[in-house]
């Protein structure tokens, strides 16, 4: 199965402030940009390429406190499943919209693609490191927004070998975010 990665980070490469905000995604960059067809910077193209969604507990939690209508859910009906070794539950507005699992990840990985599922979003800080340290990931595609935080929550920690990146592509777009997209080799 596929398992690929879709965010974005600060320039210094931080995924949220030390306490987890991302307000600075929607300040960042210039604002007055005419962005056309490249409003999503390609996220529906993206999520349509997906069958199913695999994301951090954390990661849940942020998406749950936005509060989403049905309208503003941004991934249709992908099958999502949230990593947790703390929660047995989703919170209440989460119950119908994703499934949780506690457990190994290549089992969980295997369990997906014997059940039909071909191309995995794989998303939340924790949640990416840990499928690079197995080197389940295949592909990654990271939206730079242009500002430095200085500090916060990285988005690649440790790993037990170097992870080469190769199949390099770029694009910027009008409102100074630039996207790179490569493809893992272990």
């Amino acid at each position: 199965m596929k398992c690929s990665v879709f965010i974005a980070t600060s320039f210094d490469g931080f995924i949220a402030t030390q306490d987890g905000g991302v307000d600075w995604l929607h300040t960042s960059g210039n604002q007055a940009a005419e962005m056309g067809d490249q409003a999503d910077m390609g996220f529906v193209k993206y999520i349509a390429s997906v069958d199913c969604m695999i994301m951090g507990r954390k990661c849940m939690e942020k998406i749950a406190s936005m509060n989403l209508t049905d309208e503003q859910w941004p991934y249709g009906d992908t099958r999502i499943i949230v990593l947790s070794n703390t929660l047995s539950d989703a919170p209440d507005n989460m119950k119908t919209r994703v499934e949780m699992y506690q457990g190994d990840l290549n089992i969980l990985v295997s369990k997906l693609e014997s059940e039909g599922y071909a191309h995995a979003y794989i998303d939340g800080g924790t949640t990416i490191q840990a499928f690079l340290q197995l080197e389940l990931i295949n592909e990654l595609t990271i939206t730079r927004a242009p500002i430095i935080l200085g500090q916060g929550i990285p988005l690649f920690g440790p790993t037990n070998s170097p992870i080469k990146l190769e199949q390099a592509s770029a694009q910027a777009f009008p409102n100074d975010f630039i996207q790179v997209c490569y493809k893992a080799s272990y």
